[in-house]
């Protein structure tokens, strides 16, 4: 069969692009032999990239594809004065609803043009800008934000030229003349290839990530410079101009990952299912003798999940913010599937503290403070009465029921189990362990932790197309516990007992991470500390669980660094979206300026609080932790 594919750019294909950005809709189309032309709605700006037959690394092109206006194509000479055609059209039916336009033809150098000399580690660009332009500012900005790359620690190199714009050897797309003409403006950009060896056969991946992200975040910097100043269009935000129309290949991504994270709840495999028999065994033993620990048995095979763990083609992602989160993501989902090989190991811990990290100086010395000033005697949870599991779970339900008339769809259950201890949310659901009692007092600070934050950003993320939310952005379980402690807080329920129980598990994180065993923590929480037997057995049993897990340091790192956060301005409403990181809060804000996401469903109920209010502009004067319970005790 003769193929009669066409290897030329045609009139009616220029036509049916500019058709469809005239009607405001998305343009993804091949072009004949190899390029895209990808333009996600009417922008004021076009990114082109002529990629050279044979004298290429294969990564080059996406320099721009994570772009939300762009063109890949050929350097074909049959295909060079069409492309030239298909941009001035683009051009010039964008520049009516613009009233300027503005194009960025990239390219990489090649190695043989450096001569002997390779070009160093640290990012090095070349802007050619024509004689005559009157988007100096756009090229300052462009110039700027390069210039913040920072490869190997090192900032790159930017040198500006000013000469004729065209890739070596290749016809210029427009004339300095022709831009002038349709009321446009066009720039150069070129990059050298550090992310190459010298053979030009081999890719060093991570450097190029680097570099493709800085580049990316320099190219909106400069598109929303020349929006604000040079058009009649005015983005809010520099994010806003990513793409919001994603590929295939994310949502196949995240749902790999998701469905991967969905098979194995972490912390259920890591827990004891044992620990009332254990209490009465250490008794039995007169606190002298650790108990020995029974976990479930696992549901995944974990060399088999991490199999399928990195069969997930993350490389074919073409939006760097999404890639770089999925990447996090693959890491630490590995990290999780060794400890759960290394589970009832030593080896274990080194797991733990590579997840949730250590103790800090700092973090130690305001545990430790917390500790001495906070009275042992101290009163504050002990009138009134107790509730049981049943009664506690009717409380809770109460509070899913009013999720359900704001957001029919955030079917979340409260289950009575007889096989852990405490609370604990797992899938979204909220686990009572049936031998609970609860001081009165404390029901609503733990509804407000459990429920109004845990299950409520569960519920929230679970409503996003991007699963990630639900499932949780890599490192979420800081931010997520310092949300829930400080929601104790919004709701009057954060006590100096409650305080202490969180000082207390910072220093016995710490203490694991020394060597002492579980006897010497236990005495030390007791006998140093003052907390009762069964209760500095239950924060031990939390710390040595699974071979030695530092995540109960977390809650109050979480709620010194969210004080922080606060302190410096930063937003609650982000928050709530879902189950993130404080490192992801820019990400968040991100993905909503490009419509990816949409604002969380619900919020919690102390948010209608006037009080609330009051209580966040405190916290930004600079309350620390020991203030909250001053605050409460007056």
């Amino acid at each position: 069969m003769i193929d009669t594919k066409p290897d030329v750019i045609s009139d009616e294909f220029i036509k049916i692009v500019c058709k469809r950005l005239e009607e405001h809709k998305q343009v993804r189309r091949s072009l004949p032999i190899w390029g895209r032309v990808n333009i996600d709605r009417q922008l004021p700006f076009l990114c082109v990239f002529r990629k050279r037959k044979n004298k290429q690394d294969p990564f080059s092109d996406s320099l721009i594809t994570g772009e939300a206006s762009y063109i890949t194509a050929t350097d074909n000479r049959k295909q060079n004065k069409q492309l030239a055609f298909l941009v001035k059209n683009i051009a010039q039916t964008l520049k009516k609803s613009f009233g300027s336009f503005l194009i960025v033809e990239v390219w990489v150098s090649e190695l043989e043009e450096h001569g002997d000399e390779r070009p160093g580690y640290n990012g090095s660009f070349k802007i050619i800008r024509p004689r005559e332009t009157k988007i100096l500012s756009t090229i300052e900005t462009l110039e700027k934000s390069l210039k913040e790359i920072k490869i190997r620690k090192k900032k790159a190199d930017v040198d500006v030229v000013s000469s004729k714009v065209n890739p070596p050897r290749l016809p210029a797309l427009l004339t300095h003349l022709e831009a002038e003409q349709l009321g446009c403006h066009i720039i150069g950009i070129e990059v050298s290839p550090i992310y190459l060896s010298d053979e030009t056969d081999h890719v060093y991946p991570i450097m190029y990530r680097k570099l493709k992200k800085g580049f990316s975040l320099a190219l909106k910097n400069s598109f929303f410079e020349f929006a604000r100043n040079h058009t009649q269009f005015r983005p809010p935000n520099y994010q806003s101009l990513g793409r919001r129309s994603m590929v295939k290949a994310v949502w196949e991504v995240d749902k790999q990952l998701a469905d991967i994270c969905s098979d194995f709840d972490f912390l259920l495999q890591v827990t004891p299912v044992n620990a009332n028999s254990a209490w009465l065994a250490f008794k039995r033993n007169e606190f002298q003798k650790a108990p020995k620990f029974i976990y479930r048995p696992l549901v995944v095979d974990p060399a088999l999940a991490k199999r399928r763990l990195f069969q997930i083609h993350i490389e074919r992602i073409e939006d760097p913010t999404l890639a770089q989160l999925f990447r996090e993501q693959q890491l630490e989902l590995d990290r999780k599937f060794t400890m759960l090989i290394d589970r009832g190991t030593p080896k274990f811990l080194y797991g733990s503290l590579q997840l949730y990290g250590g103790v800090s100086r700092s973090l130690l010395q305001t545990a430790e403070d917390l500790l001495q000033k906070i009275s042992p005697r101290s009163r504050d949870e002990s009138p009134g009465k107790f509730i049981d599991a049943v009664e506690f779970a009717s409380r809770a339900t109460q509070k899913l029921e009013e999720f359900q008339k704001i957001y029919p769809q955030s079917l979340r259950k409260v289950l009575i189990k007889d096989d852990i201890t405490g609370l604990m949310v797992s899938n979204g659901n909220l686990l009572v362990g049936k031998q609970s009692k609860i001081p009165i007092m404390r029901v609503d600070a733990l509804i407000a932790h459990e429920v109004e934050t845990h299950v409520l950003t569960y519920i929230n993320g679970k409503s996003q197309r991007l699963q990630q939310l639900y499932i949780g952005f890599p490192g979420y379980d800081e931010l997520q516990e310092g949300l829930a402690v400080l929601s104790e807080y919004m709701v009057d329920g954060l006590t100096g007992t409650r305080m202490r129980l969180l000082a207390a598990r910072v220093v016995s994180a710490q203490r694991l991470i020394d060597g002492a065993s579980f006897v010497e923590v236990f005495n030390e929480l007791n006998k140093t500390y003052g907390f009762e037997r069964k209760t500095a057995f239950n924060i031990t049993i939390r710390t040595f669980r699974g071979g030695g897990l530092t995540k109960d340091a977390i809650y109050l790192r979480g709620l010194v660094k969210l004080l922080k956060y606060i302190k410096n301005g930063g937003e609650m409403e982000p928050l709530f979206v879902g189950k993130i990181s404080a490192d992801h809060v820019a990400i968040i804000k991100e993905l909503q300026w490009r419509k990816i996401l949409q604002p969380a469903k619900l919020r919690p109920g102390y948010f209608d609080d006037p009080n609330t209010i009051q209580k966040l502009n405190d916290i930004k004067k600079g309350l620390t932790v020991l203030d909250l319970i001053k605050r409460r005790e007056k």
